[in-house]
């Protein structure tokens, strides 16, 4: 439990700014599409918000895939009849980072 605290706090100080940074020096390529022009402050919390819109979500998915597929599996070997929900159960879970790419892809367009 420890381990997974440990690298949950690196990921969050190390690898989500890194690519905020990265995001922000990259957000000139996208065209504005409002009429106002937004400041370089606006860009650079835009570009972070992307980044945890990103990957948080993933985090999040991937916790409640390793919790829930390990579960599925047990519960497969006991149950074979079990399949269909314990698949909908870890689709369920994968879905989450989709969402999470989509709000970031979102707010990296300007939406």
């Amino acid at each position: 439990m420890k381990t997974k605290l440990l690298m949950l706090v690196i990921l969050t100080l190390v690898l989500l700014p890194l690519m905020g940074v990265a995001a922000a020096l990259t957000i000139d390529t996208v065209q504005t599409q409002t009429a106002t022009s937004t400041g370089q402050f606006d860009r650079v919390g835009i570009a972070i918000s992307a980044a945890l819109a990103i990957g948080l979500p993933g985090l999040g998915a991937g916790l409640a895939i390793s919790a829930a597929g390990s579960a599925a599996i047990s519960a497969l070997a006991e149950k074979p009849e079990t399949f269909f929900r314990s698949f909908l159960i870890v689709a369920l879970a994968e879905a989450l980072a989709i969402y999470g790419l989509i709000m970031g892809i979102l707010l990296w367009l300007k939406l």
